[in-house]
């Protein structure tokens, strides 16, 4: 039976007219992936029988255009589909009389693009034609069966999808569904998931896990792996080479992928991910997955349903440690090298947040100071506290190193037997590299020798892959060596010594200067759940409760650095004191011994004041005129509006530190009086004063910020502030 047969039903009503003849018929077959249109050669037969229906129109072949769509299943609009898109802009110009389709309503995978296919043939005035006859979308029940035609489909679509995924669903619930299997497993034949009978692959995925458990961070797993040479093997999952083994380098991804899959606990998973509609991006398939679903949101979970290479409770361990490690503010974050210690483990007393660090550099190094900012930066509150960071690290260490002292001994041997195993994996790992360096020889030996010497042509290419195996081979065994002598196999009886005699010692441990902050840091958390700290106020009193790991608690009265010397909760009796003993005619000496004897401290808690701190607050405290009282300057006496600085610091009411940085900065004009003790002149007059007590009432921090959206004020400009 001919193809023209097939259209037993065409009723074409004299639509096709001479008008239509003159502009081209386009044959329209859509595929659903590259592998249909290579191995379907219906495809090929059909565009060949609609041809000649088009011809069988009375159009000529010379006017017949093929359009043959590979679609792929992630095209869901004619942008990611070349051919409908070349099939819309031919109707769009008036080059198409004619559109022909095994089934009409098969043209457009969604209603949107068939009735805007439709759409466009009427107001092009082309014909669309399938099995059932010819339809001119100008004519109104042509339409109406073309519109019922496309609703039918979108149906039927939708139902086989439902299927679909209802029978998908059904095989992954018995756990039978197959998907890609991770490093370490292979499936059989009979569809069973195994480990890898490869020993050296087993071992690396082992290793991977252990060396998180002890290191507890990817990235420092990553550097172990890359330090040792080790690499991870996997099995080819497609191609002439699927299922072969392949080495390839390990990166931070991929183990990131290792740590989290549950398969490796021996959990069959199903539905970890969903894809979001509104974040597809097009022209990638798989764009759009919301991964990183908690368990109870999986589609389905089976617990030992394959062979496992560690425990649940150490997969949900990990999990957890790699989520702790993401620097957010609602976890601790991944232990670094900066010199505050308790970063992460800090909560603020006041309002519960974790306490942020923050760093500040000088000549002696980073300052570390702790700050609870977080509502400050989220709904511009003020900061509830902020600390320096310095006598809290050195009470926590203490109190750490006072718990683990009594298991110095166990720490030793610990410490020797995890170092000890560490370098025994990564030897066993090198001798199986060696193992099968020795077995590629082999086998490209025998290939070599099992050749006819007269076939020249294959012999000297084995020849040739006999020789490459032969010198990686010796290349492998010279890198053995090497790093063998740079890390023995077995510890030495210096190195076990060593380390014992470190561990004995924890306190020496902890400050040999081979143990980093993060090693420091590592340690803390691992008997520290959390320090929650609250200060009184700005004075230097300090209330902190160490939650241990176990659940018992500590509390302690601690007292910290203040800026000021007015902060100091005692700074009442501190004026007291220093105004009784100045009207006794004592020396600032004096006066400083005896505020020691009696323990009151400066502001940053050195062990006592020195007479200078003392003649600075007898001065400020107006109790003897002493220098403020001199005006005699270099050049004279101070004029009308000349100041020394801590006049003018005390007259605005601001700290004089704060109005010597500003001096510095060029906010305030002054000089250097050339005579001991080399003091300070600030010119200012009434209005200028007027003016430093707005710019000290303004927030913290405003000075050093640039407000992109105001003008930069002339005033700021002539005192070096617009930025």
């Amino acid at each position: 039976m001919g193809v023209s047969a097939v259209f037993c039903g065409e009723r074409d009503g004299g639509k096709v007219e001479g008008r239509h003849r003159d502009r081209l018929a386009i044959v329209y077959v859509r595929q659903s992936s590259r592998q249909q249109v290579a191995d379907h050669g219906e495809s090929t037969r059909l565009q060949y029988g609609l041809a000649q229906r088009a011809q069988a129109l009375g159009w000529p072949s010379s006017r017949v255009m093929v359009i043959d769509e590979d679609l792929g299943r992630s095209a869901a609009n004619a942008a990611e589909r070349p051919g409908f898109a070349r099939l819309v802009t031919e109707i769009t110009l008036g080059h198409v009389g004619l559109v022909l389709g095994l089934e009409m309503s098969r043209l457009a995978r969604v209603g949107h693009d068939w009735h805007q296919l439709v759409e466009l043939c009427s107001l092009a005035g082309a014909l669309l034609a399938d099995a059932d006859g010819v339809y001119d979308p100008n004519w109104y029940n042509d339409r109406l069966l073309l519109g019922l035609k496309g609703t039918m489909t979108e149906v039927e679509l939708h139902l086989i999808k439902q299927r679909m995924a209802s029978g998908r669903l059904a095989k992954a619930g018995r756990g039978q569904l197959a998907f890609p299997l991770p490093a370490g497993y292979v499936r059989r034949p009979d569809g069973e998931v195994v480990l890898d009978p490869d020993e050296q692959v087993r071992d690396v995925v082992r290793l991977v896990f252990r060396l998180f458990e002890q290191l507890g961070t990817v990235h420092a797993v990553l550097r172990f792996l890359v330090e040792h040479r080790v690499q991870i093997g996997m099995r080819e999952r497609c191609g002439p080479a699927r299922g072969e083994l392949v080495w390839r380098a390990p990166h931070q991804q991929g183990l990131v992928n290792m740590l989290r899959n549950p398969a490796y606990a021996g959990i069959y998973a199903y539905g970890r991910s969903r894809t979001d509609p509104a974040r597809r991006l097009p022209g990638r398939e798989h764009s759009g997955r919301l991964r990183g679903l908690d368990a109870d949101q999986w589609l389905v979970r089976i617990d030992g349903a394959w062979p496992a290479y560690i425990s649940v409770e150490q997969w949900q361990r990990n999990v957890e440690r790699m989520a702790a490690n993401r620097a957010r503010a609602a976890s601790a974050g991944a232990a670094r090298d900066g010199p505050a210690l308790l970063g992460g483990l800090l909560r603020c007393g006041i309002c519960g947040q974790r306490m942020q660090v923050s760093y500040e550099s000088t000549h002696n190094g980073l300052i570390g100071r702790y700050c609870c900012q977080l509502r400050h930066h989220t709904y511009g509150e003020p900061r509830c506290q902020q600390m320096a960071a310095r006598f809290l690290d050195d009470y926590i260490t203490s109190q750490v190193l006072g718990a683990l002292a009594p298991a110095a001994l166990e720490v030793s041997v610990l410490a020797a037997e995890q170092l000890q195993e560490q370098r025994s994996q990564v030897d066993q790992i090198w001798r199986r590299r060696l193992e099968r360096a020795h077995l590629v020889c082999d086998r490209a030996r025998r290939q070599y020798r099992l050749v006819e010497p007269e076939n020249r042509l294959v012999a000297r290419q084995l020849e040739c892959d006999w020789e490459d195996a032969l010198a990686a081979r010796a290349q492998l065994a010279e890198d053995y060596e090497r790093f063998g002598r740079e890390r023995p196999a077995r510890l030495s009886a210096a190195e076990l010594e060593a380390i014992r005699a470190l561990a004995r010692d924890i306190p020496a441990l902890w400050h040999a200067p081979t143990t980093s902050n993060a090693d420091r840091k590592k340690l803390l958390r691992c008997v520290i759940e959390s320090v929650e700290v609250t200060a009184e106020r700005a004075t230097e009193r300090v209330s902190a409760t160490v939650t241990w790991a176990g659940g018992s608690t500590t509390h302690a009265d601690l007292v910290r650095p203040v800026a000021r010397v007015d902060q100091l909760s005692y700074y009442p009796q501190l004026v007291q004191r220093i105004t009784k003993l100045a009207r006794q005619d004592l020396t600032v000496t004096a006066i400083a011994d005896a505020l020691a004897a009696e323990d009151l401290r400066p502001p940053r808690q050195g062990k006592r004041f020195n007479p200078g701190e003392i003649e600075h607050l007898i001065r400020r405290l107006g109790i003897r005129p002493g220098l403020e009282g001199d005006r005699r300057t270099d050049h004279g006496r101070l004029g009308r509006d000349q100041w020394w600085l801590a006049a003018l610091a005390r007259e605005v009411g601001m700290p004089g530190a704060t109005l010597f940085t500003w001096l510095k900065r060029g906010w305030v004009t002054g000089r250097q009086d050339t005579r001991p003790p080399y003091r300070w002149i600030i010119t200012a007059d009434r209005a200028e004063v007027e003016r430093l007590r707005a710019l000290h009432r303004l927030p913290t921090g405003y000075h050093n910020r640039r407000r992109w959206a105001d003008p930069v004020p002339e005033e700021d400009v002539s005192h070096g502030r617009g930025g």
